[in-house]
């Protein structure tokens, strides 16, 4: 089951120590490239365009938790407006 993104005014919490910090993510991506190679062949990309994204694990770097993780408040933030109380 994908794992929810954090927001602008939410963040990840390991629901088993509490890490607020420290996560090792699975995802999988589809995007195309714009690759461009110079004239020695070395490619550099100059546009991505993400197509889909899944979180699909994340591992609490802390306890070694997996998919243990809930959406929590970011601190100062505001959930009504997105913008920073003071």
């Amino acid at each position: 089951m994908p794992v929810p993104l954090p927001t602008a005014t939410t963040r990840w919490r390991c629901t088993l120590c509490g890490n607020l910090t420290r996560f090792d993510v699975t995802r999988s991506t589809r995007v195309v490239e714009f690759v461009h190679l110079d004239l020695g062949g070395e490619p550099h990309t100059e546009e991505t365009d993400v197509l889909s994204e899944t979180v699909e694990s994340v591992r609490c770097r802390w306890c070694n938790a997996l998919d243990q993780v809930e959406l929590v408040d970011r601190p100062g933030a505001d959930a009504t407006d997105g913008s920073a109380q003071g």
